[in-house]
């Protein structure tokens, strides 16, 4: 029994691997950025007035051309503002009427020489700026109470498009309250409007490839929605400086300006994926880059190679281009060489 034991303990059964033989192909190496489109022109409407919005006349999706009208306001008042407007209206109006009369008797009193030309001339002047100062306070007064002067050329009241263009997004609805855009305030975004015609794909790149690329490179985008469709695009702006992320890894941001074909139904924020072609070469002689291995020690990379007696030696190995599948081989493998598959053949399988 101890015997069978020991015999037991020491057979091993015999440990087939598959085998590959090198095989030339062609490797194109490229680089994957991940990110999405954009529209090149799209602009934020947004009103030169605080109101509520009485009408909005378009919807989104809408297509618009340059001046048309997007949305109406209508005008709240505040009313000690237009308390003060109405105070400095009245003003005027007293003032001017005191200088029409007083103008009205000066000139009676001239073309009967009691006065003289100079006393006349200043109840003109005076005559002249007490009118204008009415005119101001009235404008003052309209523009308070309605937004806009009657008959004028300022329709603040009117939002309109600014560029011609798709309507991609209205976030108000009528009766809501907007504010003004001012120095110290945004101002409520009335809708958003982009040329679709015109886009630009937005994605960043590993730092480890980012020294690989030049503006002005030819690359596909890829769009997953549109069942993988190609786009052509050109590399226009790669960014100077990186950012880490919450992994560690710095990402430069680039910039692509894309042609996009009139019949192609493109949305703004389509996730795409841009392929950049680095380096292609035909006709090479590579193997399959998971027979290659890395000695612990040397870092080197090496193969096993089969002998005649079926038993492996190990080879070291020169790499060349390689696309993550194949790899090139410069030295050290030969034509018809077999090489070892690191993955067991069990009997079962």
């Amino acid at each position: 029994m101890v015997l069978k034991y020991f015999y037991d303990s020491n057979i091993k059964s015999v440990v087939d691997y598959d085998v590959e033989e090198p095989f030339r192909t062609s490797i194109n190496t490229k680089i994957i950025a991940t990110g999405s489109l954009k529209p090149e022109e799209e602009i934020e409407l947004k009103p030169q007035i605080s109101g509520i919005v009485d009408e909005i006349t378009v919807e989104e999706g809408d297509l618009v051309e340059k001046g048309d009208l997007i949305a109406k306001i209508r005008v709240v008042p505040n009313e000690q503002s237009l308390a003060s407007a109405n105070s400095r209206l009245n003003a005027a109006r007293l003032s001017y009427d005191n200088a029409n009369t007083l103008y009205k008797r000066n000139k009676v009193l001239f073309d009967k020489g009691v006065i003289s030309k100079q006393d006349f001339e200043n109840s003109e002047l005076s005559f002249n700026q007490a009118k204008e100062s009415l005119r101001q306070a009235q404008n003052d007064y309209q523009i308070i109470k309605k937004g806009s002067l009657s008959g004028g050329n300022s329709a603040n009241t009117s939002i309109t498009a600014q560029i011609s263009g798709t309507v991609l997004e209205i976030p108000i609805r009528e009766g809501d309250q907007v504010i003004q855009s001012n120095n110290f305030n945004a101002g409520t975004t009335i809708a958003t409007i982009a040329n679709m015609s015109k886009m630009i794909f937005e994605g960043t790149v590993d730092e480890s490839e980012v020294g690989k690329l030049i503006e002005g490179d030819s690359i596909d985008v890829v769009i997953g929605a549109l069942d993988e469709k190609k786009l052509p695009s050109k590399l226009v702006f790669i960014a100077p400086k990186g950012i880490s992320d919450n992994a560690g890894a710095v990402q430069f941001t680039i910039k692509a300006d894309v042609k996009v074909e009139v019949n192609t139904n493109i949305r703004a924020g389509y996730s795409a994926n841009a392929e950049i072609d680095i380096e292609s070469k035909d006709d090479l002689f590579c193997i399959k880059e998971s027979l290659v291995r890395f000695d612990r020690i040397t870092e080197k990379p090496y193969v096993e190679i089969q002998e005649e007696n079926n038993t492996f030696k190990k080879q070291d190995v020169t790499l060349g281009l390689s696309d993550g599948i194949n790899v090139e081989i410069l030295e050290g493998i030969n034509e018809g060489d077999k090489i070892k598959v690191w993955n067991k053949v069990s009997k079962e399988n």
